[in-house]
């Protein structure tokens, strides 16, 4: 880092990312951490065992709700702030999963869960304001990389835990690790400054505007939501492709796969190092191309261990450079707004990931393994699309 842009950003530092990388993953992996856990849930009450899915279900409910009513609250506060308050409502609801004596209050834990776990979109637009310009790319990719490690790890780590100690040592081991995290926060990470003084409707009215005042914003938008959309086609339906001819393996080797997918968190630093240097739209070219090729050779790998293993290194590399790269995008957009062009964003990037589900099911019953490969082609070519029109637009607007 060259001392002139340490002089304007005194408060950029590896240290500072890779504390706002560990905030994230922490954060988000407590979404995950309760689906390798339903048949414990099943086991620990029996009485009520058909409202088992609601867990998972509430806990994605109230992350959708807190994304889209909480992020954009770091454009008008301190996100430090923000981050510390999330922190503690999120050590209550671990406290509450942990004791929950019926199924009904460890649901409505898994939706206070959820609802708070939104620290991540905190921490991502906040990597964004501390780094200069040249170096945002790299920042932003700096902190995606701990959220994504928690999203990939989440299920491996509450599956061990959760098979040796019991499902609830797992969100007692989070409250601890929350209380640790919390400490940190207090000592070592900086104030942001609030760039809006909007009221709170205002605020949330403001995202509708920068919709449409952003063509960038919806093109990143629903290129990412398409690509998100191929990457939860692959991932719902593994485990029923493990269970079957030739494998016969159990949920736990889905699990390991998310190791695997590792490599693509562990990537994106480098994707964004190469979002500043080559700009952003090259990487997410090369992105799209990628996920297409895995998509190839998952066709190929219906019964190859090691064809899907390839397959998954090249699917979750090509998302999550894409994904960063589109964030880079969207935060050079309008820097006062960062908080809320990412809820923007990210809102779209799951509405993509819970179509991609359902089509990944609809796909699967009617056409088997090959249905599913054809589907993620689809949702790699819309993405193309749209990033191909961008590309279109932006030449036509420069003329």
């Amino acid at each position: 880092m060259s001392p002139s842009a340490s002089d304007r950003h005194p408060h950029y530092s590896r240290a500072t990312l890779w504390l706002l990388a560990t905030i994230a993953g922490v954060s988000v992996a407590n979404i995950y951490f309760n689906q390798p856990l339903l048949d414990d849930f099943r086991a620990s009450f029996p009485a009520n065992a058909w409202l088992i899915g609601a867990v998972p279900a509430a806990t994605q409910l109230g992350y959708a709700f807190g994304m889209f009513f909480l992020a954009p609250l770091g454009d008008r506060f301190d996100r430090r702030l923000l981050i510390l308050l999330q922190l503690a409502a999120l050590g209550v609801a671990l406290i509450a999963a942990t004791a929950a004596p019926t199924l009904s209050v460890l649901i409505a834990a898994s939706l206070a869960i959820g609802v708070v776990a939104t620290i991540a979109q905190q921490a991502v637009p906040f990597a964004a304001e501390l780094a200069p310009a040249a170096q945002r790319g790299h920042a932003v990719g700096t902190v995606m990389s701990g959220l994504l490690l928690g999203i990939l790890l989440a299920r491996t780590v509450s599956g061990f835990v959760g098979q040796y100690f019991g499902w609830r040592a797992v969100f007692g081991a989070s409250v601890v690790a929350t209380i640790v995290l919390a400490v940190v926060v207090i000592t070592r990470l900086p104030k942001s400054r609030p760039t809006s003084t909007l009221a709170y409707g205002k605020l949330l009215g403001s995202m509708w505007h920068l919709v449409l005042e952003n063509p960038g914003l919806r093109e990143s938008s629903l290129t990412g939501g398409a690509m998100f959309a191929a990457f939860s086609i692959f991932w719902s339906v593994l485990t029923l492709l493990l269970a079957g001819e030739p494998f016969h393996m159990g949920p736990q080797a889905a699990g390991l796969f998310g190791i695997v997918g590792a490599a693509g968190a562990l990537a994106a630093p480098l994707a964004g190092k190469s979002a500043d240097k080559r700009g952003p739209r090259a990487v997410i070219s090369l992105s799209i191309a990628l996920v297409a090729v895995s998509f190839v050779i998952f066709a190929l790998s219906g019964r190859s261990i090691a064809g899907l293993v390839i397959g998954v290194i090249v699917l979750d590399i090509g998302v999550q450079a894409a994904q960063i790269s589109n964030q880079s995008r969207i935060y050079a957009l309008k820097p006062d707004a960062r908080s809320r062009v990412n809820t923007v964003y990210m809102v779209a990037y799951f509405i993509g990931g819970a179509v991609g589900s359902a089509v990944a099911s609809f796909a699967w019953h009617a056409l088997g393994w090959t249905g599913v490969c054809l589907a993620g082609l689809a949702a790699t070519g819309l993405a193309g699309f749209s990033h191909w029109r961008g590309r279109v637009e932006i030449a036509s607007q420069a003329e």
